[in-house]
């Protein structure tokens, strides 16, 4: 449940930006819950060519959300795969990286300058006495050098966070997902979605579970964590004998890539503070309603945020953190993919189903 507010938080960060090729617009607001620990990631131009956007809902704490947000989209861009036009492969890269970068001192480090003001200065200052100097390390090919320091042997936080991407490149739609934030698009006002909320019960993640030598009880992974893939969240990702995606919890992603059509109207990437009070049509709907009225595409938001705000803390739904964020295609120019954008896009999911198993591997 966590722990509530006797007031919600309304205030919401807000921010618009376009570019010659789409316009988005994103909001977020704390609500009922004592903490903030949704961030979010918008760059309509990661390249030339390129957008990227992200969700990401922590629990147990804010630093892997924030620190998703900070870096995901750079270890995507430092890609080999990125460079050969693999969005796919480069973004499920990434996902594994965060969890490889949390670790040891240098991971420690990041996440306490991330973190409450306490964790914040003592990470500065062992930044100061333990962080190598430039030199040492120019041979790193990511910069991310191994530190000594008291932390040296961090397996990394028991704290997490989900994680929902999409990466739009000309025509091309790549979206990865990690737990149960989702990207929905609109196509002729018909939500379809890119993907699928990864909810311990489901059988594909049930039987990942169960193999690491993991429970389900009341729907709860171990009894305690309600997804099924995250980042962070370390203590169930500490079985030696098996690859990172095959541990209790991964943070192996779903990729799903589909082409953009002229009929997509816009696509959403949500926690679910979102999903919790409204289906992925009736958001869909909500919007092209509101899109009659305001121009503004973070005012759009907004006005998600307040619909979706419960009254009071009685009934549960609505009272989540809740982030939002709406992207537009400019439809003039969705020009035909060149050689080195995904190959063979998978369909889209039926209407409000979710992305069939072969389609988002």
């Amino acid at each position: 449940m966590g722990v509530y507010l006797s007031t919600p938080k309304t205030e919401k960060f807000s921010e618009d930006g376009e570019n010659d090729r789409l316009r988005f617009g994103l909001s977020s607001m704390q609500g009922w819950r004592a903490t903030m620990e949704d961030a979010h990631t918008a760059n309509p131009d990661l390249d030339p060519s390129t957008s990227f956007f992200g969700v990401f809902d922590g629990h147990g704490g804010k630093v892997v959300a924030k620190f998703c947000a900070k870096y995901l989209h750079q270890q995507v861009l430092k890609s080999d795969a990125y460079a050969a036009g693999d969005i796919g492969t480069s973004v499920k890269k990434a996902f594994f990286r965060m969890d490889e970068m949390m670790r040891g001192q240098r991971g420690w480090r990041e996440l306490a300058v991330l973190g409450d003001k306490i964790n914040k200065f003592t990470g500065m200052i062992e930044g100061l006495i333990w962080s190598p100097r430039s030199s040492d390390s120019s041979e790193q090919a990511d910069d991310w050098a191994f530190e000594e320091g008291p932390h040296s042997d961090f397996s990394g936080p028991t704290s997490g966070s989900t994680a929902c991407v999409a990466i739009i490149r000309n025509n091309q739609l790549v979206v990865a997902n990690a737990g149960d934030s989702r990207c929905v698009i609109s196509r002729k006002g018909q939500a379809y979605n890119l993907s699928r909320d990864h909810k311990p019960d489901l059988e594909v993640e049930k039987e990942r579970i169960l193999k690491a030598g993991g429970f389900i009880h009341a729907g709860r992974v171990n009894g305690s964590l309600n997804l099924a893939r995250a980042i962070g969240d370390m203590e169930f990702k500490q079985n030696k004998f098996l690859p990172a995606e095959k541990q209790i919890v991964t943070a192996n992603p779903d990729i799903n890539a589909v082409e953009l059509w002229d009929d997509d109207d816009f696509i959403v990437l949500a926690c679910d503070g979102i999903w919790d009070c409204m289906s992925s049509q009736q958001l869909v709907d909500f919007v092209h309603e509101q899109l009659t009225l305001e121009s503004k595409l973070s005012v759009v938001c907004e006005r998600v945020l307040d619909k979706c705000l419960a009254p009071s803390t009685a009934i549960g739904e609505g009272c989540d953190n809740m982030t939002m964020i709406l992207v537009q295609f400019k439809k003039h120019i969705l020009p035909t993919a060149s050689a080195n954008d995904q190959s063979s896009p998978s369909k889209l999911a039926d209407p409000e189903s979710e992305i069939e198993e072969g389609k988002s591997k």
